[in-house]
Parts: structure tokens; C-alpha cells; sequence
């Protein structure tokens, strides 16, 4: 049975370690937690290699369209104590950027690649930030809401 990661003990230790950069996210999980973008590098290494979590494994890089702002969504698994977690960021709509993980997951490289091409969501410091599914000359990020498609 997987094991749940006690995210109140969790995010006091990266606000302690890190400032006021983290807090849980309620949603129906139980295994989520919001993080400041300018902080993600940080935490992410933290969460893989503090012993106490050991969250050494990313399954997925996503993000979602809100009408409020865009959610770049992680989910990562310990192999170590069979937990999960899922760490959100939220980035405003009009400048929709953070820092790429690729440093500390190279799995991560072609999962941002495909958010910044469906999405346009750039992760600066991404070794090769380019599309990786639509055509170079492809106009628009086709998941945005915003997206018009012409016919």
C-alpha cells in the first residue's frame, strides 16, 4: 500500500528552509502542495534528496488552462517509501514562465518541452526549450483556451 507524506510536516520544513514558499493545496488527493515559481528548483531538489521523502521519481510534468491563471502540475513517487506527491505552481497568464527542472530531472526535458508547445508556458534555463509535437510554423498553443483554430 502506497504511504501518504505527512504534508504539513513537509511544507514546514521547505518554509523553513527555503521562506514562505510553499502550502498545501487542498483537492481531493490529499497529496498536494502549491509552490512559488521562483522557488521551484530548490524545492524539487529537496524533495529529492532529503531522506525523509526521497521523491526520486517525476511520472508526469502537465499544466492546466484556468481562467484565473495557468497550473504547471508535478507529479512525483518515491521508490524508496512507495509515497506520491503532487506540487502545483501557479504562473499568471500574461507572463507564464518559470525555471526549468531539467537539472534536476533529465525526464523532465521532453515534458516541458511539450507544455511550452501546447501550452506556451516557457521554462527558462531549459536546454533546447523547443516544440516537440506541432510543426516549427505552427501558430498558437492548441491546449490554451484561448486557442482559435482556423479551419
Amino acid at each position: 500500500m502506497d504511504k501518504i507524506v505527512d504534508r504539513q510536516a513537509l511544507v514546514g520544513e521547505l518554509n523553513q528552509k527555503f521562506g514562505e514558499c510553499a502550502e498545501i493545496f487542498e483537492d481531493n488527493t490529499n497529496q498536494s502542495i502549491k509552490v512559488k515559481p521562483d522557488k521551484i528548483v530548490e524545492v524539487m531538489k529537496e524533495l529529492r534528496d532529503n531522506p525523509n521523502y526521497e521523491l526520486n521519481l517525476i511520472m508526469n510534468l502537465s499544466s492546466v488552462d484556468y481562467p484565473e491563471n495557468f497550473t504547471v502540475v508535478y507529479h512525483l513517487n518515491s521508490l524508496t517509501y512507495r509515497h506520491k506527491l503532487t506540487v502545483k505552481v501557479e504562473l499568471d497568464k500574461a507572463t507564464p514562465q518559470l525555471p526549468s527542472i531539467v537539472s534536476v530531472w533529465k525526464a523532465a526535458d521532453c515534458m516541458e518541452r511539450e507544455v511550452y508547445d501546447l501550452m506556451g508556458i516557457t521554462f527558462t534555463g531549459h536546454p533546447n526549450l523547443k516544440r516537440i509535437l506541432l510543426a516549427d510554423d505552427f501558430v498558437g498553443h492548441p491546449l490554451r483556451k484561448d486557442f482559435k483554430h482556423n479551419a
